[in-house]
């Protein structure tokens, strides 16, 4: 027949992980004489893992995280592993959730609690900003590691605290005594625009 068309489907959970190319050919209408073909790659990339696995190679490790002190903190920066003593914990914040259209308390949804808790070590203390559960480890004289903490700023004070990306681990007491009289959260900065000359 001069109408003669054929069309091959591939799909991707029926493809063999030993595949790395994929060729789809077209052929349309005798009477327009053309065909096309076209080619899709395919990364395999668990075949080198499992060869590196069986080979003896092992996975790459986490990364150890570094410990920094209190006084090494700096405005505007993250990724900080600390471990503290809470020496005060303030709440500053406590709400309700509330249903908007209803007006009734949402259970699931859980309060909003903010507490402002000071935190330290040998070398000094900061201002630890705990959000909902965080407030129920922060608790007085407890030891605490902070995991990718990360400084904001606040009317130019440094607060130190850990969002969605963190982790706060409360751990065994820490022998150190906290350097109360240098508090980084009572130095004001100021933002200056410098001008290229």
């Amino acid at each position: 027949s001069n109408q003669s068309c054929f069309f091959f489907f591939f799909f991707y959970l029926g493809i063999p992980k030993n595949f790395s190319e994929i060729r789809v050919r077209v052929c349309i209408p005798k009477t327009k004489r053309k065909s096309f073909e076209l080619s899709f790659s395919m990364a395999t990339t668990q075949q080198p893992q499992q060869q590196q696995q069986g080979s003896g190679g092992s996975k790459p490790g986490m990364r150890k995280p570094v410990f920094i002190k209190v006084d090494q903190l700096k405005p505007g920066t993250s990724g900080h592993t600390l471990t503290v003593k809470v020496v005060t914990s303030n709440t500053v914040l406590q709400k309700k959730g509330r249903n908007a259209s209803t007006s009734q308390l949402i259970p699931r949804g859980g309060p909003t609690r903010i507490a402002e808790c000071l935190v330290g070590d040998e070398t000094g203390t900061i201002l630890f900003t705990a959000r909902n559960d965080q407030v129920d480890l922060m608790k007085l004289g407890t030891t605490v590691i902070l995991r990718n903490a990360k400084i904001d700023m606040f009317k130019g004070s440094m607060r130190l605290a850990v969002d969605k990306w963190g982790r706060i681990e409360v751990t065994e007491p820490a022998k150190f005594v906290v350097k109360e009289d240098n508090n980084l959260s009572l130095v004001e900065y100021e933002l200056v625009n410098v001008v290229e000359e």
